[in-house]
């Protein structure tokens, strides 16, 4: 059951960001001083585009057909607009083969795991499934035959453009999102053509965490960097796509897969309780909170651990940037930059707890920080600019899941069907 949370404290605090040890990571992709990559017309000038003058006319009216057939999870006014932005913007950045790109420019031009999980759960929940399936059957179709994921492919499925280290945590972002999908439909059970995915998936994790009972494998999480130790951002997807996993398994009355399925997920529950907590630290007792521990809230996870609330509470105090948003961790660069994901996993997560004006906080911070022509950057500068690409998928569909949430609490959003609460199996 979902419960809320109290006690939250309020994330404006100055003195906080003298706590901040001084650590400096950079991304890959990263530019210093970051800026904004891209303009209104993105959508006539990336790669994918439509190439004829026909192809660009016929777009705005696809588009409004498009957005009609589902549900926009918001109420009229300037938040109705930005999520009706964000699901447009997804639905650009998604091509036909179901390749969802990160971004449109350069280094984001590429399927992460992760950013299309999120994506294929926000399409589920706004009534595009066939948008969800396509998404989740690309997925299907570049998975490791280990059920493990590369970091990020190539838009064409041909497989990754780099030796860039794979990513664990992608096999339980895409279990979550399976989870996701089925909650969605009808009869409350996963469609046939994706079970295959799910299956493969779940044994990568019981492979990874030896059915719970050791942390996986070192892996770069979402901060893209080279890690040395495990992570919460590694850990806590692995045990958020087991739990999912057994909630399918239950639908299809497949018991006894999902009582194995659903012990692995509390063994490894424990384990991330006792090697990460009580601080909940990216590494455990160092490396400062980072938004790690949103991966241990609602809708990732139910809420039974007081320590893990307190952290989720103090890492927007504690990672609060200039311009008001906050930064992936405590110990990321001290340049001012917010950045909008790890904005978004925050209001996310409110908005699943129960928190839902900490959560209308958040998304009126990321509405105020759009590009002009509507879209979610990735970065906002100390300035309050937008910066990097824009949209950033991530974050678009974080805002539609968050308004989703939030729908729940107003009157005024119509045939909006909320997601399910975690729930506990087994």
């Amino acid at each position: 059951m979902r419960r809320a949370l109290v006690g939250v404290l309020p994330a404006v605090a100055a003195a906080a960001l003298a706590l901040v040890p001084l650590i400096a990571p950079v991304l890959v992709h990263d530019e210093h001083p970051p800026v904004l990559r891209n303009g209104a017309g993105w959508r006539t000038t990336w790669a994918p585009a439509p190439s004829s003058l026909g192809s660009r006319l016929v777009e705005p009216p696809a588009d409004a057909a498009w957005l009609a057939f589902g549900t926009v999870p918001a109420p009229p006014g300037a938040r109705g607009r930005v999520v009706a932005q964000a699901l447009l913007d997804l639905h650009a950045l998604t091509r036909p083969n179901g390749a969802v790109a990160a971004g449109p420019d350069g280094p984001w031009a590429y399927a992460w795991p992760r950013d299309s999980a999120f994506v294929a759960a926000a399409y589920a929940v706004t009534g595009h499934q066939d948008d969800a399936l396509q998404v989740l059957g690309f997925l299907g179709r570049v998975q490791r035959s280990d059920g493990g994921f590369e970091a990020r492919y190539l838009l064409d499925g041909s497989g990754p453009p780099d030796d860039r280290p794979r990513q664990s945590d992608g096999a339980g972002w895409v279990l979550w999102s399976l989870d996701r999908l089925r909650a969605a439909q009808p009869d409350g059970v996963l469609p046939r053509q994706v079970q295959g995915l799910r299956d493969r998936s779940v044994a990568f994790v019981m492979a990874q965490t030896g059915a719970g009972t050791r942390l996986p494998e070192v892996s770069p999480d979402y901060w893209e960097v080279p890690e040395r130790r495990v992570t919460l951002g590694t850990a806590a997807p692995l045990a958020a796509g087991l739990e999912a996993a057994a909630r399918m398994y239950a639908a299809e009355r497949d018991d006894r897969r999902a009582a194995e399925v659903a012990r692995a997920a509390r063994r490894l529950r424990a384990l991330i309780r006792s090697q990460f907590g009580p601080d909940y630290q990216r590494h455990g007792g160092t490396g400062g909170l980072d938004a790690g521990v949103t991966m241990l809230m609602p809708p990732f996870a139910l809420v039974d651990d007081s320590a893990a609330e307190r952290a989720w509470e103090r890492y927007p105090v504690l990672a609060l940037r200039t311009a008001g948003g906050l930064a992936p961790g405590v110990d990321w660069r001290q340049d001012g930059v917010s950045w909008t994901p790890e904005t978004a996993l925050v209001a996310y997560t409110a908005a699943a707890s129960g928190q839902a004006p900490l959560a209308e906080r958040w998304m009126a911070w990321l509405e105020r920080h759009c590009t002009s022509w509507g879209s979610l950057p990735e970065k906002v500068l100390p300035d309050g600019s937008p910066a990097g690409p824009a949209p950033l998928a991530w974050t678009a569909a974080l805002a539609v899941l968050t308004e989703g949430e939030l729908a729940t609490h107003r009157s005024d959003v119509v045939g909006w069907v909320p997601s399910a609460a975690p729930a506990s199996v087994g």
